[in-house]
């Protein structure tokens, strides 16, 4: 059974949100989730819930450096969005107030509930390989993957790749094991994709 979606869903979604026009999109980050949540399907409010609730399992600290290594232009946790803890549970209120608007909304089945657990060594050995991110980056995604899901660390990892600026390169057998890894999690075909410009030929 395929994902709901062909493109990247979930937490890894909503940290996109936030590049350098997201104000665009809204006064205030709360806002610019919700407006964007509301134009979307009952499934992409559920997959962001279940990311951020899975996030919870995380200290507060590591949620930020998630946050951040994520997206773009993140407010400041420090004036704008609280705590990493407070930001991430404001991301689930902000689905169950979307999903509180439908009825009879059906919980995510088949593929959109694979957890990757079978797929936890290689999603480590992949953050650990990516040397271009921060040690505390590296550090946070493997907390993520050990004490939420591999599959949600698999999409941070990949957002955080796309949005590192220096030395990001990725040869093109490395890119082929983060195929190996999305094909195992059942991913559309454009989430690993997003990171295929970072390819280098020998």
């Amino acid at each position: 059974m395929p994902r709901f979606t062909e493109f990247e869903f979930g937490v890894s979604w909503v940290m996109g949100f936030f590049h350098q026009d997201w104000t665009h999109d809204g006064d205030t980050a709360a806002e610019v989730v919700a407006n964007h949540l509301a134009g979307w399907s009952d499934e992409a409010a559920l997959a962001v819930r279940r990311d951020a609730r899975t996030l919870g399992n995380l200290p507060s600290e590591t949620l930020e450096v998630l946050w951040n290594a994520g997206a773009e232009y993140l407010p400041s946790f420090e004036t704008r969005l609280g705590s990493g803890a407070e930001w991430t549970r404001t991301v689930v209120g902000l689905c169950d107030a979307r999903l509180s608007t439908e009825t009879g909304v059906h919980p995510l089945a088949g593929a959109d509930t694979e957890d990757g657990t079978a797929c936890l060594d290689a999603v480590v050995a992949e953050i650990e390989e990516t040397r271009f991110l921060a040690d505390e980056v590296r550090a946070a995604l493997v907390d993520c993957a050990r004490r939420c899901t591999p599959e949600l660390a698999f999409r941070v990892l990949l957002r955080a790749m796309l949005r590192a600026t220096r030395g990001a390169s990725l040869s093109p057998d490395r890119y082929g094991r983060l195929e190996a890894v999305g094909t195992a999690l059942q991913y559309g075909e454009f989430v690993v994709d997003n990171v295929r410009f970072l390819v280098k030929e020998p």
